[in-house]
């Protein structure tokens, strides 16, 4: 009998490494995708760029007013530009210069793996470089859901940013983990963080600790805006306040009554857009 057990339990292990080896491969698999022609109304022309993460990156660049400020728009893990197209539609209508991008592994960009952050912050630094130059003495700001939003803490300061709003961004990849897998498998799911979090060496040449954005907010050195949703899971309200206190003045919060881990301007539009307008233009206009 106590053979039989020591059998079943080394079973239950093996099941389990190799589950969490599958569920590590699908988690850091590139998600490309066709994204189609630029939208038409908003008369954005299509870029290409160089990244030191190694990927070309292909975005979207809208020319607004001169003076009138630039910003950055950066999507959620899994997804692409397109999902900030509505976003790009009301600033454009302020009167913002904007460029959507794909972050590397993501959407038409190329990359073979997703790395939560950490060559994304490398696209975002090279985004930085070509704003910069395409136009020149104007002020910019950064938008970044969830891993485009981990991207622009993780990457290396001074970004020159004149203003940030960061949505649903996880303090650590360890709570992140555990966050989700607590989503899916119940109490004890947290439990199997630690076979998937030792992946990360083997697969992305990257360890846990690189993937803490709230060792790196108060570098931002610009003015932030942090959203979260009061009811979000993947990132809860206790995480979202810690990444807030660890950031420096000038701060807010805002926390968006009864919504989840999802698309917050989508969630409540009006007051995204009050809030969003009210702190990109007390930093960006000229």
């Amino acid at each position: 009998m106590t053979r039989l057990f020591g059998w079943l339990l080394f079973g239950v292990i093996c099941l389990g490494l190799l589950a969490s080896y599958i569920a590590g491969d699908r988690l850091t698999q590139a998600a490309h995708s066709r994204i189609g022609p630029a939208p038409v109304e908003l008369k954005a022309q299509p870029v290409v760029f160089d990244s030191a993460s190694g990927a070309t990156i292909h975005g979207w660049l809208v020319d607004g007013a001169k003076g009138g400020g630039v910003v950055l728009l950066l999507h959620p893990v899994r997804s692409d530009r397109s999902v900030m197209t509505q976003r790009a539609r009301f600033l454009s209508r302020l009167g913002y210069s904007l460029l959507w991008l794909d972050l590397q592994a993501h959407g038409e960009s190329t990359g073979d793996r997703i790395t939560f952050g950490a060559r994304e912050s490398l696209d975002v630094e090279a985004a930085m470089v070509f704003l910069r130059k395409h136009y020149p003495g104007e002020k910019i700001g950064a938008v970044g859901i969830s891993l485009g939003g981990a991207s622009i803490t993780l990457a290396k300061p001074p970004l020159g940013l004149s203003a940030v709003v960061l949505e649903s961004v996880y303090p650590t990849i360890e709570e992140a983990v555990a966050d989700r897998l607590r989503l899916h498998l119940g109490v004890a799911g947290p439990v199997l963080a630690p076979l998937l979090l030792a992946q990360l060496p083997l697969r992305l040449g990257v360890s846990a600790d690189q993937l803490h954005p709230i060792d790196h907010i108060a570098d931002l050195g610009a003015p932030l805006l942090l959203i979260s949703g009061s009811e979000d899971q993947h990132t809860t309200v206790t995480e979202a306040k810690r990444l807030f206190a660890a950031a420096r003045e000038p701060k807010q919060i805002w926390l968006v009554e009864g919504a989840a881990h999802v698309d917050l301007h989508e969630f409540a539009p009006k007051a995204y857009e009050a809030r969003i307008t009210a702190f990109l233009s007390q930093y960006l206009k000229q």
